[in-house]
C-alpha cells in the first residue's frame, strides 16, 4: 500500500489557521517552528523535511524552484516540495487536499510541485 504525504510546513507557510485545517482532517503535519528551524536556511529545511520523510510546503516558489534544480543536477535526493502562491487559507487548503488525495510520498521523492496546478 502506497504511504500517504506527511507534510512540513516551512517558515513562509506556517499559518496557524491551514495547519488546524490540515490536522481536522488527520493529515499529518509539522512545521519548522515545532522543529525549531526558525530561520534557517531553505538547504536546511529541505533537508530537515527529508530525513523525516516529509514533503516541503513553501510559498518560497523561486528559491525552492532552483533548491530543487540544484538537487537534481548534484544527485542530491529529496522526498518532495510543493509551492504556491500565497492565496486565502480556504483556497490553499483545498488545492492541498486535491493534491494530497492524488498523490503519495513515492510520487513525490525528488518532486517539484506547483499547487497551482490544483485547482
Amino acid at each position: 500500500m502506497s504511504e500517504p504525504i506527511k507534510l512540513y510546513l516551512d517558515e513562509d507557510s506556517q499559518r496557524n489557521s491551514l495547519i488546524r485545517a490540515l490536522r481536522a482532517r488527520g493529515i499529518d503535519v509539522t512545521t519548522a517552528m515545532e522543529a525549531d528551524l526558525l530561520g534557517r536556511l531553505d538547504e536546511e529545511n529541505l533537508d530537515y523535511a527529508s530525513a523525516q520523510g516529509r514533503v516541503l510546503f513553501s510559498f518560497n516558489r523561486g528559491d525552492f524552484d532552483k533548491l530543487h534544480r540544484i538537487y537534481l543536477t548534484t544527485e542530491l535526493h529529496h522526498c518532495g516540495i510543493v509551492v504556491s502562491d500565497q492565496l486565502e487559507t480556504g483556497v490553499i487548503l483545498r488545492r492541498l487536499l486535491k493534491f494530497l488525495n492524488a498523490r503519495t510520498a513515492q510520487d513525490m521523492q525528488d518532486w517539484l510541485e506547483y499547487l497551482s496546478n490544483w485547482r
